[in-house]
């Protein structure tokens, strides 16, 4: 039982946690009104596994704290190429929510703002171009962009799918006007 505890910390020091959001929400009662916090963390590993999770509690630390928990509960696996952008462009919407994420070139960076940028940091995606186009209520980005993330695949997978190999799913052909004119030469 002793070693229950060390393990779990073991575990945790791999996540990393971003704390994205933090509101104060009143619960009118006969007294007047009684305060409260509502957090939204997102966690990571940044090996491609992230999640995100609400909490609320009467004080700040513990609203953080239930978060977390939720968060790690609640981890999905994005495949990621070369380990640090991703494979295809996807659009995500949630509500009124609507992001589109594309993969970039290497030494692009994270260019995405505020709630998204958490998130790409979280996965370990080090190169990555990200736009909102809805809200900017950081509940519903976040749960836009875990939208378009859960729509990625990897060449692999597609492969393992179709039943072939990967080379046959990425072999390029040559488009057929440059075929046609090829031969009328």
């Amino acid at each position: 039982m002793a070693r229950e505890p060390r393990e779990r910390e073991e575990r945790d020091n791999e996540f990393i946690d971003k704390l994205v959001h933090i509101n104060r929400v009143a619960k009118v009662v006969k007294g007047g009104r009684r305060f409260g916090f509502a957090a939204l963390v997102v966690v990571g590993d940044q090996r491609g596994r992230v999640g995100f999770g609400h909490g609320k509690a009467r004080e700040v630390p513990e609203a953080i704290r239930k978060a977390t928990e939720a968060a790690k509960r609640a981890m999905i696996r994005v495949p990621l190429k070369d380990g640090r952008t991703l494979h295809h462009e996807t659009f995500g919407h949630h509500g009124a929510g609507k992001v589109i994420v594309r993969p970039a070139e290497q030494g692009t960076g994270i260019i995405a703002g505020g709630p998204m940028r958490a998130v790409f940091e979280a996965l370990g995606v080090g190169d990555v171009v990200s736009k909102s186009l809805g809200t900017s209520n950081p509940y519903n980005m976040v749960r836009a962009a875990f939208d378009a993330l859960k729509q990625q695949q990897s060449p692999r997978l597609i492969a393992q799918r179709r039943g072939k190999s990967v080379a046959e799913i990425i072999q390029r052909r040559e488009p057929q006007g440059k075929a046609e004119a090829g031969a009328g030469a």
